[in-house]
């Protein structure tokens, strides 16, 4: 099927629910943000009763990760990030259509130096990011510190989702690299690009090594030292997270830059993926409801025999 006929394929009114859905998205962000985040924390909530599974999920990942909290903060820690999900379901929305002038209103820039510093190289600049609930938000960001920015992502198994953040992608960014295509991210680094990507979930494809993260060894990424060898890029790391008063509402976001890692690659790609592992868990701890909880981090190789998820019903 070619693209044209793709268009058409999703005018069939099985789409239509998806598109009404899409609609509601592009509509909430003309309402006042505050509504907006308010609206999140009410979908979220309404997640952390219904998808028992991905509850399941974050409890078990938040126990391994915490197991100095009590059983009562851990479930709260749970249910805070289940808030933080729904609201970062509003920040998706805002980050593909709102105004860049009102984004830009919300956000607290931090290490915006670190930034300029890597660019002024004219080298490649890794951007090192992390999978938080307001991820998205930190693209129109960047873009308005660095043009043409490269984004890497993982590619929608639903096309019509596909199609339509294909075409965000073409607005927001100067291009979108799928994170299979390990030789785009090369040749854009190597120009001088800023290639923004989040090397931190769960990984057990070729390459793959055992790295500790929160104390317990995970299939782990080393893609991030290799990028930087092969391409002599300078890796800056950077998050986006929402910022909240001590009522727990939610005020903004804050974007963050981190110095360069220096040193970095080194000649042991096992002690690269300790460092940054290591930072990431340092980013984490400062804002830990807000990392992605309902993913599987700790998953264990086939022949370790462990499954941290397995319910106690199932074994």
């Amino acid at each position: 099927m070619d693209n044209d006929q793709q268009k058409q394929s999703f005018l069939h009114p099985r789409f239509w629910g998806m598109w009404l859905a899409i609609g509601l998205l592009r509509l909430i962000t003309l309402l006042p943000w505050q509504w907006q985040m308010s609206l999140g924390k009410s979908i979220g909530l309404f997640m952390y009763k219904l998808l028992k599974s991905r509850r399941h999920v974050a409890n078990i990942n938040i126990k391994l990760a915490f197991p100095e909290l009590s059983t009562i903060q851990q479930k709260q820690l749970c249910r805070n990030h289940f808030i933080s999900l729904g609201q970062g379901l509003m920040d998706l929305s805002l980050s593909w259509w709102g105004a860049d002038k009102k984004l830009q209103s919300l956000t607290k820039i931090e290490g915006r130096e670190y930034l300029q510093q890597a660019l002024d190289t004219n080298k490649g600049v890794i951007l090192l990011s992390m999978h938080f609930t307001s991820l998205e938000i930190g693209g129109p960001i960047v873009t308005s510190l660095s043009k043409n920015l490269h984004v890497v992502y993982k590619p929608h198994k639903n096309l019509f989702l596909e199609h339509i953040v294909a075409k965000v992608r073409a607005h927001r960014y100067g291009k979108a690299i799928p994170k299979n295509r390990i030789r785009e991210m090369i040749t854009s680094l190597k120009k001088g690009h800023a290639v923004w990507f989040a090397p931190d979930q769960s990984f057990k494809h070729k390459g793959s090594l055992q790295i500790p993260f929160f104390g317990i060894d995970v299939p782990t990424n080393p893609s991030t030292s290799r990028l930087a060898s092969i391409s002599k890029a300078t890796v800056v790391p950077f998050i986006t997270v929402r910022e909240y008063d001590k009522n727990h509402q939610a005020i903004g976001y804050i974007s963050r830059f981190l110095p360069a890692l220096q040193h970095f690659p080194s000649n042991d790609i096992k002690q690269d993926a300790i460092r940054i592992n290591q930072l990431f868990e340092a980013q984490i701890r400062q804002f830990p409801e807000q990392y992605l909880w309902t993913h599987k981090r700790f998953k264990a190789t086939a022949d370790s025999g462990v499954d941290y998820y397995a319910r106690v019903d199932d074994k």
